[in-house]
Formats: C-alpha cells, structure tokens, sequence
C-alpha cells in the first residue's frame, strides 16, 4: 500500500510540480481565502465546512501556507468595501 501511494505520489508531483497532501491544502487554503472575502462567514463556520478539525488548526495551516493569519484576508474585505463606498 505504501508502494502505491509513493508511487501514485510521484506521478502526481511530476505532473503538478507539488506533492498530492501540499496539492489539497493549498485547494483548501484557497477555498478559505474566496469564503473569507466573499462571504460572511465566521472563521469557526468555514472551518466546519471544510471538516478542519478546529479554528486553531485551520488558522495555523492558512499562516504556514499564506504566511498571513486569515484576520489579514477578512480584513481586506472590510478596507475594500470602504474604499468603495467612498468613491
């Protein structure tokens, strides 16, 4: 089983350029990112979406990947929609 996966692992990072697990959290990461601007969703309830195991862990993978916390991104809907209404 460890042969296939190993296998099927460098297949993937061959083609991708990445290995399969970096693959989906970044998918994931980005998933977060577009419900973090668009939607008004809570950390916590994007977190139960996509069957992290809690906020904290979500938060700690976004930073590792983004090397931001997902406040930066929720905040940057905030500034936009001022920016908006200001014009």
């Amino acid at each position: 089983m460890n042969q296939d996966y190993n296998t099927l692992n460098n297949l993937f990072s061959a083609v991708e350029k990445t290995k399969i697990e970096k693959y989906f959290i970044n998918q994931n990461i980005e998933k977060v990112k577009e419900l973090l601007m668009y939607d008004e969703l809570t950390l916590s309830e994007i977190a139960d979406s996509l069957d992290y195991i809690s906020v904290s862990h979500l938060s700690h993978q976004f930073k590792k990947v983004t090397g931001f916390p997902p406040t930066y991104f929720k905040n940057l809907k905030t500034i936009k929609r001022k920016q908006i209404e200001e014009l």
